[in-house]
């Protein structure tokens, strides 16, 4: 099929957020204060994991991952969003679209793995503490964060490359802050039956087996605390996996609300508003679920805040 038969639409029409005109200002200043959060925020976080010697471990090195997804991630949508309130121009070109649902699928599946592979490292770390240095090797870890790009690059792809072949005529607004798929999907007038399928199968498959597999860690962990129940235990138990369990829940249960429990009344604005949350607000929560919850991460930003304190 040659491209100029594929679609005949150079650009799309964000409508954006569901705000009044007068609130506009008001919503820039908080989603950009939001969005510069997040970015400092993780950064932060890879900056004191990189420079403390202390945190190159395996848990620590899942984190600094996890935060420059989430930079990532946020960074797909949020600038598109804010220059959109800021001027007032709501278009976005046809190659821009693409490369958008390109992104914002492939860090969203990163995030996803990277997840679980944190849930298997605090698996092995509470149920094997004695295998775990030799469990938790460094060729395992750069294994599995490698073999999350690779699956993550191949789930985006397929995607995009079934997306590419629709046909988009006249209709070119997509009610939403940025290129959803399944919000292409329904202005296509192409036979996206195919594409229905492969978000069905890969797409949901992407969500629930690492969810499957944090579940079943954590409930390996649960066991493993039950069998011998001590305060030290619990407490340990409690500051190795609180900010991941933390993280998790609000993930995935922004992702579960928007697509297993759609609106009943077919109103977009749940979609829209459960959306901010998951791509600015669950990765500007994460840097600071971490670092209040984690005596490893404030013992660490204490050093380098006395090393810069005596400086000359």
């Amino acid at each position: 099929m040659r491209r100029d038969n594929q679609s005949s639409v150079s650009q799309f029409l964000l409508l954006g957020l569901p705000i009044r005109p007068e609130q506009r200002g008001v919503f820039f200043t908080l989603f950009l204060g939001m969005y510069l959060t997040t970015v400092l925020g993780n950064l932060l976080i890879v900056l004191l994991i990189r420079l403390d010697s202390r945190l190159h471990t395996p848990m620590y090195f899942f984190l600094s991952h996890l935060a420059l997804t989430d930079i990532s991630f946020s960074s797909v949508t949020a600038p598109k969003m804010l220059m959109n309130m800021h001027t007032q121009n709501q278009s976005i070109s046809y190659a821009g679209c693409i490369s958008q649902v390109y992104f914002f699928l492939m860090l969203g599946c990163l995030d996803s793995f990277l997840l679980t592979s944190m849930a298997y490292d605090r698996y092995v770390a509470i149920c094997h503490p004695l295998h775990y240095i030799s469990v938790m090797r460094e060729e395992l870890c750069v294994l599995l964060v490698a073999g999350s790009w690779f699956l993550c690059c191949v789930h985006a792809l397929l995607h995009t490359l079934l997306l590419v072949q629709l046909s988009f005529c006249a209709d070119n607004t997509i009610p939403h802050f940025f290129c959803d798929v399944t919000a292409l999907l329904k202005l296509s007038c192409s036979d996206t039956s195919l594409n229905e399928l492969v978000i069905f199968t890969v797409g949901v498959t992407v969500i629930t087996l690492p969810l499957i597999c944090i579940l079943v860690s954590y409930s390996h962990i649960g066991a493993t605390i039950l069998r011998v129940p001590s305060a030290e235990g619990l407490c340990k138990a409690l500051s190795t996996c609180g900010s991941h369990l933390s993280v998790v829940s609000l993930y995935y249960g922004t992702i579960i609300g928007l697509y297993f429990f759609p609106s009943s009344n077919n109103s977009k604005d749940k979609d829209v508003t459960v959306a901010i949350l998951y791509t600015l607000v669950t990765s500007m929560l994460n840097p600071f679920i971490y670092s209040l919850r984690n005596k490893d991460i404030k013992g660490a930003l204490g050093s380098i805040l006395n090393r810069a304190t005596f400086l000359p």
